[in-house]
């Protein structure tokens, strides 16, 4: 295809990919501090949780290049947009966990 660049992917399924793993990665973490940390009163203040976001958010990096995205190009605006949007989907998921009392 005449829109696609050196890696193989075009600019948006590039766009699709960064996203789509950044906020499944928001979701695993939401669900591994449920899991790990808990989802009681006082789990909700534990700083544990924030350390597997950024773990989760580190662990992306790899991910995308082993899925063909170079990421020698991304800027900071790109680094950015997927340490948001892992974080965003984790308070979202996590939120809903903590209010709902789940277990895992």
């Amino acid at each position: 295809m005449a829109t696609e660049t050196q890696s193989g992917l075009s600019d948006h399924l590039r766009g699709v990919t960064v996203t789509t793993i950044a906020c499944l990665a928001g979701v695993v973490a939401a669900l591994a501090s449920a899991r790990f940390v808990g989802t009681a009163v006082a789990d909700a203040a534990s700083q544990q949780s924030l350390l597997i976001v950024v773990a989760l958010v580190l662990a992306q990096f790899p991910i995308l290049r082993v899925v063909g995205i170079d990421i020698s190009e991304f800027g900071a605006k790109d680094y950015l947009y997927v340490t948001f949007m892992t974080f965003t989907l984790w308070f979202i998921t996590f939120g809903v966990l903590l209010t709902e009392g789940v277990a895992l």
